[in-house]
């Protein structure tokens, strides 16, 4: 069974994470924020113990950000780059290039019109 709890990335540290760590080698700056949505191979999660020990080496910055106590939600910021997202998906399905429709398949949905990737275009039902 694998537990959906992150850990701390330290090594015989069994505490659950509560930051993230992410080095901006370019700046000499290590950022520690709030616990990532996701698991990445180059940031380290900390728990709240280490988090606050945190030291960088010498001439780098350490850069705390804001920790909430409770998960992140959606900013205003995010929703309106996902409508935006949509809104230009939305451009695009009408301007399907020829070459890259699907050809009919047997059995195939009446309504897709074509395909990109995984994402099917589908033509709207006549009223």
């Amino acid at each position: 069974m694998v537990s959906s709890v992150r850990r701390c990335s330290r090594t015989a540290c069994g505490r659950p994470a509560v930051a993230t760590l992410t080095y901006v080698y370019a700046d000499s700056t290590a950022v520690l924020g709030p616990l990532a949505t996701y698991a990445e191979p180059h940031c380290y999660d900390l728990c709240a113990h280490h988090s606050e020990r945190l030291t960088a080496p010498r001439g780098w910055e350490v850069v705390r950000l804001a920790m909430g106590t409770s998960p992140p939600r959606p900013s205003g910021d995010d929703l309106e780059a996902l409508a935006d997202a949509v809104r230009e998906a939305a451009r695009g399905s009408r301007e399907v290039p020829e070459a890259r429709q699907a050809p009919p398949r047997a059995g195939a949905d009446p309504m897709e019109v074509a395909r990109r990737g995984h994402l099917r275009i589908l033509r709207s039902p006549d009223p």
